[in-house]
């Protein structure tokens, strides 16, 4: 094979990509939100100025000042270092749980849309099964049969996400399965798996990953919103719902908590969403302006 004959590396394609998300204010505003979250979630033990669950009773309800930035919850607690370390608990269960999901719900998705009718209508059965509970009182049930943790709020995001991203892979698989390139493989010969792994993933993974990080802003609210109520991750673990349910409880003497846990919870939505929504205008032609 000649040095002509070498396919090109798709340098070019992410060069374009990064230049075109360069060029939108509310994508470049997105991904730098979303670095510097990610950032401090990596280098939380670095960072965080103090312990985030040391108590220390004599700097109780301290005022924001240069020793405590955001001041002190009702446990002279630093709330800065609690934000900080909440960010990490928020990015796990979201990392999980989206990753959980996609893996199982690609696989599901795939073969839903390229097996037989009948497998085909055992897991549509299943996905609207699943999707039929709310998402909420299924969390809730599950959480008082079990008991509050981290994983069974990463389990319950998992169950009740995998029909989202099934239903979007089956659908996809569906509109390519009959492409001349795919039937041209299968009339070689080639098996399911091979089919499904080199032509159909490549296909329908970067939709699929756009959705994902959509999705990411839900997660960490339901994350939040579940600690918020006392049944999610248990105390004395920093979470951004956690801080926002001491905020609530001491509001009239401490209004900094409640915009500590609310300010993260804002900025996080809003990075994520800039960021997929920027991506999917790059990556889909249909949403391309420049075309």
């Amino acid at each position: 094979m000649t040095a002509a004959a070498i396919p090109p590396a798709p340098d070019g394609a992410i060069r374009g990509a990064l230049r075109r998300l360069a060029r939108d204010p509310l994508g470049s505003a997105g991904l730098a939100i979303v670095v510097v979250v990610v950032l401090s979630a990596l280098l939380a033990d670095l960072i965080v100025p103090y312990d985030p669950i040391a108590m220390n009773i004599r700097d109780r309800m301290q005022e924001p000042s240069l020793n405590h930035i955001l001041g002190t919850d009702q446990l002279g607690r630093d709330t800065l270092s609690r934000v900080i370390m909440g960010g990490r608990i928020a990015l796990e269960v979201a990392l999980f749980s989206i990753g959980g999901a996609l893996s199982v719900g690609l696989a599901l998705g795939m073969v839903a849309g390229f097996g037989p009718r009948w497998l085909d209508n055992a897991l549509i059965l299943l996905f609207d099964t699943v999707r039929s509970f709310p998402t909420v009182m299924f969390a809730l049930a599950i959480v008082a049969l079990v008991g509050p943790s981290l994983r069974t709020i990463i389990a319950v995001i998992i169950v009740t996400s995998i029909p989202i991203y099934g239903r979007v892979v089956r659908t996809q698989t569906l509109a390519i399965r009959n492409n001349e390139y795919i039937l041209a493989e299968r009339a070689m010969g080639a098996s399911m798996a091979r089919v499904l792994a080199v032509h159909i993933l490549p296909n329908v993974i970067g939709p699929l990953l756009i959705l994902a990080s959509m999705d990411i802003p839900g997660v960490i609210a339901f994350e939040a919103g579940l600690s918020f109520l006392g049944l999610g991750v248990k105390p004395p673990t920093p979470s951004w719902g956690t801080i926002l349910a001491d905020g609530l409880a001491l509001v009239r003497n401490t209004p900094w908590l409640i915009v500590a846990g609310g300010i993260p919870l804002i900025l996080t939505t809003l990075g994520f969403t800039f960021l997929g929504e920027s991506l999917r205008d790059i990556f889909d032609p249909k949403l391309r302006k420049d075309l």
